[in-house]
């Protein structure tokens, strides 16, 4: 039996954290969100960029930026960008995301990871709310939809429920290992970008991440119901396979208690 997930609390805040490869497209998709939903007298969410980097040369062109922008903040570069052409009003914050300084304690947040690293990750399983992962490799990736990393609270949901699922494992439970340091030589950590210049990433693995993460969170903005919690994409293969809302396929990916 396929279940639909509602969050019990409609997102008042919309946060982007990372705006590199899959983040700056996806900043574009977030923008329009906003736009079309201001057009058609629909209250949008406050939306928010964070990121600390700036912009390199390397980022240009693999990235949404240009060279006349290099040597200026990501985030505080992409939010004008939006604000000045769609008469938006998306806030930006130029440095590490923290959940403590940056997230109030209502659950009325929907964050979005477009990082690389675990320490973000962390920050972002310690924010209330839901929380939307986006994660790749060289050609395929993952999306991640989940508000909870309390595995008994994701059973008792199914238990106690019945078509409508409010509560789903984030990203800390379904892929605990992206909370954890990952082992690499010094020489071997790249970023997307350097991954992107050496051959080591495809050049549309982050549009695909991006066009995919829109989508769910299209469907959470609207009200819609959403039927699977993890999207897997390859464009080897040029699939696309969504798990869905099940309780045998949720149980699969959560510790035994």
């Amino acid at each position: 039996m396929t279940h639909y997930f509602d969050p019990p609390m409609y997102p008042q805040m919309v946060t982007l954290v990372g705006l590199g490869g899959t983040g700056s497209q996806l900043s574009r998709l977030l923008a329009r969100m906003m736009y079309d939903m201001k057009r058609s007298q629909r209250q949008p969410p406050i939306l928010r960029f964070i990121d600390p980097d700036r912009i390199e040369l390397k980022n240009c062109g693999r990235q949404s930026f240009c060279e006349a922008e290099v040597g200026d903040y990501k985030a505080q570069v992409l939010a004008r960008r939006y604000n000045f052409a769609l008469g938006l009003d998306i806030a930006w914050i130029t440095e590490p995301v923290s959940a403590e300084r940056h997230f109030a304690t209502s659950d009325r947040h929907l964050v979005i990871g477009a990082v690389d690293n675990y320490l973000a990750r962390r920050e972002l399983a310690a924010v209330p709310g839901i929380w939307l992962d986006c994660g790749n490799h060289f050609s395929s990736g993952q999306i991640v939809l989940g508000n909870t990393s309390d595995g008994e609270r994701v059973r008792q949901a199914f238990e106690t429920q019945h078509d409508v699922i409010r509560a789903l494992p984030n990203a800390a439970l379904v892929f605990p290992e992206l909370l954890q340091p990952e082992v690499v030589p010094t020489d071997m950590a790249q970023s997307c970008a350097d991954l992107l210049a050496t051959g080591e990433q495809h050049l549309f693995v982050n549009d695909w991440g991006a066009a995919i993460a829109a989508q769910y969170i299209y469907k959470l903005l609207h009200r819609q119901p959403i039927e699977s919690f993890l999207t897997y994409f390859s464009l080897n293969t040029l699939t696309v396979k969504s798990d869905p809302i099940t309780y045998s396929q949720i149980l699969s990916y959560l510790s035994p208690t």
